[in-house]
């Protein structure tokens, strides 16, 4: 039984007051609908109409995210966080780390070296049906996801391009009131439940450093955004070595 407003609030990051959340959900009359609908509409509309890509920082405000108009695993779950609340659907995040293998492809191999080896990574847990639903399969936008399945049409098991998952062909990321997951083969290490990703992202921050930051900010994301929008064109890069029938998780100690 959930008690109390916590998982209702809003907060910096959770800014459903903001004008554009306000009008989305007024707009596509999200209100009217049942509670079951009104979780799947937001994740659809969060997996779809919000394209995988890469923002500026983590923590930034759901508002900035719906602007952006793209996001990743972390500002893609605050947005679906944010939208959920405003709908009066308690959810809270649950932080990870992932291994860095399963952004090569995206990253540019120029500084894939660099990377930290572990990267920071959540995803949304809902109340739905007197349980939490584990919610993760919302980051890769249909047509992206669409692009992998049809270039590694010959193997059920990737890690890499932004995927995690050993049933490539049809993974389990509609909504239908159960888990769905797209990057969980990935994961690394696990860092808990929080209430809010201002307090998650308060005290796990990717420690990038000032300068690899900046860079970052500034040329690598805009490159990594470029590989994206190819590989959504059906243009995939070739990660070198990788080995498209080998197990994931061999596939992931070999790569991190």
């Amino acid at each position: 039984m959930i008690e109390g407003t916590a998982l209702l609030d809003a907060t910096p990051l959770l800014d459903f007051r903001a004008d554009g959340i306000v009008r989305l959900i007024e707009n596509r009359g999200w209100l009217r609908l049942s509670k079951h609908d009104q979780i799947g509409a937001a994740y659809d509309f969060v997996r779809d109409e919000i394209l995988f890509g890469y923002n500026r920082a983590d923590d930034i405000p759901a508002s900035r995210v719906l602007a952006d108009g793209y996001g990743q695993c972390n500002t893609k779950g605050t947005l679906l966080m944010a939208l959920l609340r405003a709908l009066g659907v308690p959810c809270r995040l649950h932080g990870f780390t992932i291994y860095k293998a399963l952004q090569r492809g995206v990253v540019p191999e120029a500084v894939y070296p660099i990377a930290p080896p572990e990267i920071l990574h959540s995803w949304v847990e809902v109340w739905n049906g007197g349980r939490w639903v584990e919610l993760e399969g919302f980051i890769l936008d249909r047509v992206f996801l669409g692009s992998l399945q049809q270039t590694f049409a010959d193997t059920e098991s990737l890690c890499g391009y932004g995927a995690g998952t050993d049933c490539l062909s049809a993974p389990p990321v509609e909504w239908t009131g159960g888990n769905t997951y797209i990057q969980k083969t990935g994961i690394a290490r696990n860092l808990g439940t929080y209430d809010t990703p201002d307090r998650f992202y308060g005290e796990h921050g990717q420690q990038l450093g000032p300068l690899r930051d900046l860079v970052y900010r500034g040329i690598v994301r805009h490159w990594m955004n470029a590989r994206v929008r190819s590989i959504r064109s059906g243009r995939v890069p070739r990660i070198p070595g990788l080995k498209r029938r080998e197990p994931l998780r061999k596939e992931v100690a070999n790569a991190a």
